[in-house]
């Protein structure tokens, strides 16, 4: 295994080749530039002039664009480390992030997993066999089956199991998160359908199609614990994020601290979380999931043994680099008191801008980003890795930037967050832009007052439109066509968005001058 440095004062690493691409990848290389590591870029056919080619020191082509032929290639991404004489890798979060056989590859290859061990992560990486690690450490846990869904969903025995359990239930992949893989199943008769569609879905997503099943707890808050642990035995719980706005059972938006916590469920919360982490030889960072019930009741859901997408809202309100202690704590070094005794303060919200249609359930799109312009000023964060005139490939996800904002309280935090989306300006392609707007006024989302169904009930298949609003909508999709816009996107409704206040208005009014 490569030299590990223990001094803070020196750097982790010499050179850390990162397994990912798009935001997270620019995110990681960020880190590691300012702690003076070198970085090594990896990139698919459809990345070789992505954002995070061009930050990295080097680069190396992987594959092509499919994920299986790139950025799921164990042997490629080994090779581009040997090549280029990386000392560590960083997996980022999603592709092989949690794939204890690439944890094992790289430490046969004398390089570092910025990660926790091989053996952690087929305990707790995998969520059927964290489920199981919860139970034997005493943690509630939703109500389903401990083995996985690999036999004949037809098969009676099966069917008799889940009858115990109960309907409505949740399929689920055992081998990644994201909501890829889940499946809601009403009845025996829609499970046969709704197997095959996740184990598809799974394994083409993480390389593994196993799935299993759990009750439907509803209504309930989708609220994790973040930790952070070294190897000498040190393991500090930093904050909890609420990420209850959920579209398909992936994550729109991310707070911390969560609306639905208490002191005594945080407590709850945080010792359940070292409960479950202390069962194995965990070090380095993770996130710990859990649903609360309408009574406050909380129940284990996974582990995912990896940075999360959200990390940024942890960071905001501890003042702490996650990805700069990922990368010291794989290098062997202690936490030290500024971590271990961290105490969050202010309140920080995290939305996702995606590449999708609000108004057709969310529907992923594809395009060319022609206009972007992404907000800044005091207490607002932007991670991304696009720019303008970027083409996106259909082969990844759509994220396009995460938006997030600090704040002295959650009031505050909601009103920086208006004023920021108001700000964003997105051409080319449609994108959640309006939901997410239309979000900050929603009152029950202001209240705090909100649970895993806030979309399904409260906005459906987006607000209708009024004449006026129609108007304003024709104009602003006349603004974007005079800004060389060939898809112009559908800007949000001032009854909903307050539009009116908004960087799409602006142009809207512009258009309408001009002519």
């Amino acid at each position: 295994m490569a030299s590990l440095r223990k001094d803070k004062a020196d750097p982790p690493f010499g050179r850390v080749l990162v397994a990912n691409r798009g935001e997270i990848a620019v995110r990681i290389i960020r880190a590691c530039r300012e702690l003076g590591i070198e970085t090594v870029a990896v990139y698919s056919d459809a990345d070789a002039a992505a954002t995070h080619v061009l930050f990295a020191d080097r680069a190396e082509r992987i594959g092509e664009a499919a994920p299986a032929a790139s950025y799921l290639n164990i042997e490629a991404i080994i090779a581009a480390a040997r090549r280029t004489g990386a000392e560590a890798i960083h997996p980022g979060y999603g592709f092989v992030s949690e794939n204890p056989d690439f944890a094992r590859a790289v430490e046969a290859a004398d390089l570092v997993f910025v990660g926790p061990p091989p053996a952690t992560l087929e305990a707790l990486g995998n969520k059927l066999a964290a489920r199981r690690a919860a139970v034997g450490a005493g943690v509630p846990v939703v109500p389903g089956l401990t083995v996985s869904l690999d036999g004949d969903p037809d098969d009676p025995r099966l069917l008799e199991e889940l009858v115990e359990v109960g309907f409505p239930a949740m399929l689920k992949a055992a081998a990644g998160g994201g909501g890829r893989g889940m499946r809601r199943v009403d009845g025996p008769g829609d499970l046969p359908a709704a197997v095959a569609s996740a184990r598809r879905e799974a394994a083409s997503a993480f390389g593994d199609g196993t799935i299993y099943v759990e009750r439907l707890v509803s209504p309930a808050c989708h609220v994790e614990v973040q930790l952070l642990g070294d190897r000498h035995g040190a393991l500090v719980a930093l904050g909890e994020r609420d990420c209850s706005v959920q579209r398909r059972h992936q994550k729109l938006v991310e707070e911390s601290p969560s609306p639905a916590v208490t002191p005594a469920i945080r407590e709850a919360l945080f010792d359940s979380a070292r409960r479950v982490a202390r069962t194995v030889d965990f070090h380095n960072a993770a996130t710990v999931e859990f649903l609360l019930d309408a009574d406050g009741r909380h129940y284990f859901l996974e582990m995912n043994t990896r940075l999360q997408v959200e990390h940024g809202v942890t960071e905001l309100v501890t003042g702490l680099d996650l990805v700069a202690w990922q990368l010291r704590i794989a290098a062997g070094q202690p936490l030290p008191p500024e971590v271990t005794d961290a105490v969050p303060r202010g309140h920080a919200i995290e939305v996702r801008l995606y590449a999708e249609d609000p108004w057709s359930d969310f529907r992923p799109v594809a395009g060319n980003v022609t206009t972007w312009h992404l907000p800044d000023g005091p207490g607002v964060r932007i991670d991304t890795a696009l720019h303008a005139h970027a083409t996106l490939p259909l082969e990844y996800d759509p994220l396009l930037a995460k938006l997030l904002v600090l704040a002295d309280d959650r009031p505050a935090a909601i009103a920086r967050l208006g004023r920021a989306l108001d700000e964003t300006v997105i051409g080319g392609v449609q994108t959640d832009l309006g939901f997410l707007r239309w979000l900050v006024d929603e009152p029950g989302f202001a209240a705090g007052d909100y649970d895993t169904s806030l979309i399904a009930d409260r906005w459906g298949d987006g607000p209708p439109l009024g004449a006026d609003e129609a108007a304003l909508v024709a104009a602003a999709a006349a603004a974007a066509r005079a800004l060389g816009e060939a898809s112009p996107p559908r800007a949000p409704s001032p009854a909903t968005a307050r539009t009116g206040d908004s960087a799409w208005a602006r142009l809207a009014r512009r258009e309408a001058t001009e002519r």
